[in-house]
């Protein structure tokens, strides 16, 4: 159970460094306002990824399956994005996707530390 809350907790630090990264690179070839979309979009995936773990480590022999909470999370992205309008849909999703890099930057360095 150690090794999966060190994964965890290198996913999340991931995620946060590719989310670091690319908002500032979206604020200089964009606007302001695509980069907090995107710094939103962000915020939400790792917290999507946050649940999402949080649902994994509690799986046991008596459950059946994951928890369907962390679906909720893009849910309000999408009607956010709808009712407000500051926020832009499409850079918002984009960097809810951002955890997707940092997954496969993580499964990269673990193939080169083994």
């Amino acid at each position: 159970m150690e090794d999966f809350y060190r994964l965890q907790r290198r996913l999340l630090l991931a995620t946060v460094l590719v989310s670091l990264v690319t908002v500032p690179i979206v604020a200089l070839t964009m606007n302001l306002s695509v980069a907090g979309s995107v710094l939103v979009g962000s915020c939400a995936g790792l917290l999507y990824v946050r649940l999402l773990a949080r649902s994994v480590a509690r799986l046991s022999d008596q459950s059946r399956g994951l928890g369907r909470f962390q679906l909720i999370v893009p849910t309000l992205l999408v009607v956010g994005s709808a009712k407000l309008p500051q926020l832009d849909l499409l850079p918002a999703f984009l960097g809810f996707l951002l955890y997707k890099p940092a997954l496969i930057l993580q499964h990269v360095f673990d193939d080169r530390c083994v």
